[in-house]
């Protein structure tokens, strides 16, 4: 099985009737509807910031804190909601893998693409929200389009990985729920990275540091903050001076891909018979 298969007449019909299906049944029956994809992230927001922001001051000395606070989250939930949506992908279209001879990569695909597009929504309410609150539109912000293609490969490579792995292991599941909520925390997003360094001690500045190599997630919430909101967050490329550890964070996200890929498709000949 090969990936360029995807682009086939057939995989792309199916693909693109799949993102659509997923993302009409996302809210069906429900009062809201897709009024829903973006009350979640704003909801979820309301209730950090009032807790972080406004209770225990977390981000008073940064720049638009409000702001950086939403981004993250909703980055953070694209993370989130490709990697366990992709998870769960190959052994909810069960039935149509043991019917219809197709390329499998698109059940995966057709999961990110449908929390694409809902990222894609809740980036226009963060860019409506930025601008109310006075952050300066710049040319850097065309920035962004190169570092959420970084978290949507990297999203993806989890998210093939995990789907391979969940067919044989459906204790997954709540495994990677657990991993997830560590992982939100463990990622600057309702505290600025600043925080790690100024209330670890001496080890503070290695903390910090080592979250932005260690963690791909936090060097692209930094990231996307430093261009958007304002240079004064700051990136790997600002705390690491050794030059192949600024560039890891990127090189990690690639190998991620790849690797996740490479064990999707060897998995793959065999999802028909365990689905």
């Amino acid at each position: 099985m090969n990936i360029t298969e995807i682009f086939t007449r057939k995989n792309w019909v199916l693909l693109k009737a799949m993102v659509s299906t997923d993302f009409k049944l996302r809210y069906q029956q429900s009062v809201l509807g897709y009024v829903w994809s973006v009350l979640k992230p704003l909801m979820l927001f309301a209730i950090m910031y009032l807790v972080f922001v406004r209770f225990l001051r977390f981000g008073a000395d940064v720049p638009h804190f409000a702001v950086a606070l939403l981004l993250g989250i909703i980055m953070w939930n694209f993370f989130n909601e490709t990697t366990t949506g992709g998870m769960m992908s190959v052994v909810g279209h069960g039935d149509l893998l043991r019917k219809i001879h197709f390329s499998k990569y698109v059940v995966v695909i057709a999961s990110s693409m449908s929390a694409l597009i809902n990222f894609g929504i809740n980036f226009v309410v963060v860019i409506i929200f930025s601008l109310f609150n006075g952050v300066q539109l710049s040319w850097t912000w065309l920035l962004i389009l190169p570092i959420v293609l970084e978290l949507y490969m990297l999203s993806l490579g989890v998210a093939f990985f995990l789907s391979a792995v969940y067919v044989n292991l459906r204790d997954l599941n709540p495994i990677w729920e657990v991993v997830m909520q560590a992982g939100f925390y463990a990622t600057p997003i309702i505290y600025p990275i600043s925080l790690i360094a100024s209330k670890a001690g001496d080890l503070g500045p290695l903390f910090a540091r080592l979250d932005l190599i260690l963690n791909p997630v936090a060097q692209i919430v930094q990231d996307a903050r430093h261009v958007m909101i304002a240079p004064e967050n700051p990136t790997i490329w600002e705390w690491v001076s050794n030059p192949f550890l600024k560039v890891w964070p990127i090189i990690f996200t690639f190998l991620i891909f790849i690797g996740g890929l490479g064990y999707f498709t060897a998995k793959s000949k065999y999802f028909a018979e365990l689905v």
